[in-house]
């Protein structure tokens, strides 16, 4: 399977043809895959909506240390979406995500920081 036309048709919005593709590289633990499979089951984007899956596809490609996964399954248990809201275990991943140098996790950080004040 060839991840660059998964993502395509992902950023195309064509996600029938992006599951297709891109479900096998997730299952064979490839972690692009896995984050475009969590993002389309969290917002049911071809698919119903399944938080388990959301979970399940997020926490495999955040553990296999994506930025971008890290950061999203930081948002999920900082919101309480597909799991039980837990803000410890958010801080960890966001600051996972903000040590990757991504900005937003970083900006998260703050604000959850800045509401315990």
């Amino acid at each position: 399977m060839n991840l660059a036309s998964g993502i395509a048709a992902f950023e195309s919005r064509n996600f029938s043809q992006a599951m297709r593709l891109l479900g096998p590289l997730a299952e064979s633990d490839v972690a692009e895959a896995q984050y475009r499979l969590a993002i389309m089951h969290q917002r049911g984007l071809g698919v119903v909506r399944n938080e388990l899956m959301a979970y399940r596809w997020m926490t495999a490609a955040a553990e296999q240390g994506m930025s971008w996964a890290e950061h999203g399954l930081g948002c999920m248990y900082l919101d309480g979406d597909c799991v039980k809201q837990n803000i410890k275990t958010a801080k960890t991943w966001l600051v996972k995500a903000a040590d990757q140098g991504l900005e937003g996790s970083r900006g998260l950080l703050d604000m959850i920081a800045d509401d315990k004040t």
